[in-house]
């Protein structure tokens, strides 16, 4: 990860009016300052409640037939928005709500680990991550029960790792994909990396469906590039702070787009059972999340 962190001197966090009218000065006015802290240690009490409620839940359904566990998932995740204070706007349709029968990579972009809990309340799949959470305590259970896909950065394990993501969508799973690598500052979607989409190759590719999220609305206004730092995690941000300060804002919202899915075999030059030019397709995907977020941003 790179970027920059927005100072913090006083370890405060800001109202929005004083954010806008000085963009560097992210302190507090007394004013307020007792509530947005009763806010946070009650949505942190909330959240840690619901969480260890849901874990033997989703333990018991991981041993049963169906997809239970994937319904139950979304719930988990819907709740997590609710208690945290994000709300979800999706427009458009997955591309399973269409009719189509093939399994379905959702491609999006990343900026905030809030991305995950929007993203898993909206969409009936499963993660694809990167296994430095499996160090993390708690998030790294919630994960494994929610059957994420773990990925590394060794050469060597990729070919494994490939065929483990085959086998999850030959199962029927649909996955959540960042071809970013690494979340950005908000501010715009990083290039899309070629290789996370070698998942697209051979006859049994799955449909790639294009995805933009962003968060557009905090304390009830529209977010602007100064105040993205509120949800935007990258470079040295330390994940305890960040939900702190995180937790104390209210209204709050994320707005994703679904677009329309691209089936990498009926691409022009694709051939079935052949590997596709992936550097042009993870461009064109891109270029489709890149453009809807930018709109989002724009409140377009």
């Amino acid at each position: 990860m790179h970027g920059t962190i927005i100072p913090d001197r006083s370890r405060r966090v800001p109202s929005l009016r004083a954010a806008l009218v000085q963009p560097r000065a992210f302190s507090l006015a007394p004013a307020g300052w007792l509530l947005r802290r009763l806010r946070a240690v009650g949505r942190s009490l909330g959240l840690i409640g619901w969480t260890l409620l849901a874990m033997p839940i989703q333990a018991v359904l991981l041993r049963l037939p169906g997809d239970a566990k994937v319904r139950f998932a979304r719930v988990f995740w819907a709740g997590f928005c609710r208690l945290i204070g994000v709300r979800r706007r999706l427009v458009g349709t997955p591309a399973r709500g269409l009719g189509v029968g093939r399994p379905v990579v959702f491609v999006c972009n990343h900026a905030s680990w809030l991305d995950i809990a929007v993203l898993g309340g909206c969409l009936h799949a499963c993660f694809i991550s990167k296994d430095d959470i499996t160090r993390w305590p708690l998030v790294s259970s919630v994960a494994r029960l929610g059957r994420t896909v773990f990925v590394s950065r060794q050469r060597a394990s990729t070919g494994r790792e490939m065929d483990l993501m085959r086998a999850r969508l030959a199962a029927g799973d649909n996955l959540i994909m960042f071809p970013e690598g690494t979340t950005s500052d908000g501010a715009h979607v990083l290039a899309f990396r070629s290789s996370f989409l070698a998942i697209a190759e051979g006859p049994q590719a799955p449909l790639l469906q294009p995805v933009s999220v962003v968060f557009d609305r905090l304390a009830g206004l529209p977010a602007r590039r100064v105040s993205r730092p509120v949800f935007a995690y990258y470079g040295a941000t330390a994940i305890g702070p960040h939900f702190w300060r995180l937790a104390q804002w209210p209204g709050m919202r994320a707005s994703v787009i679904l677009h329309p899915p691209i089936d990498p075999l009926t691409l022009p030059g694709a051939v079935p059972g052949a590997p596709g030019d992936r550097k042009a397709l993870a461009q064109a995907l891109w270029r489709v999340v890149a453009a809807g977020a930018a709109d989002l941003r724009q409140n377009r």
